[in-house]
């Protein structure tokens, strides 16, 4: 499975950005879709996660009310809409693919798409 993560930015504070992630490959191995973020010399922290066949998993405390979690299986493609944006948002968001049951931690993951940065000034 292959992942390509899009849609990082610079936005101001309480403002909105929509990340894309596409997968290709094995799509059928998938069970489980995860975001993730790392923000400089911090450790990669668990953000949201979706069944691939459906039905939002969980998310993040910090994130809970603000971000959304989606997939469009026709497009092979799961977003993370993020509203609200805060200066403490800012970071590498990952987006993970995983053939497992549980889903919040990275080493639960497979496949991992490039990262791309999200910039959150004050």
């Amino acid at each position: 499975v292959q992942l390509q993560a899009s849609g990082g930015g610079l936005v101001q504070a309480g403002g909105s950005l929509r990340l894309s992630c596409a997968a290709s490959g094995r799509t059928f191995s998938i069970y489980n879709m995860g975001w993730f973020r790392q923000a400089p010399g911090k450790e990669r922290e668990f953000v949201a996660a979706i069944r691939w066949s459906g039905g939002t998993l969980s998310y993040a405390d910090s994130v809970k009310g603000r971000f959304t979690i989606s997939r469009d299986n026709a497009k092979n493609t799961v977003y993370l809409q993020m509203n609200s944006l805060k200066p403490e948002d800012t970071a590498v968001y990952y987006c993970a693919g995983s053939r497992y049951y549980n889903y919040r931690l990275p080493g639960e993951y497979d496949n991992w798409g490039q990262g791309t940065l999200v910039t959150v000034s004050s």
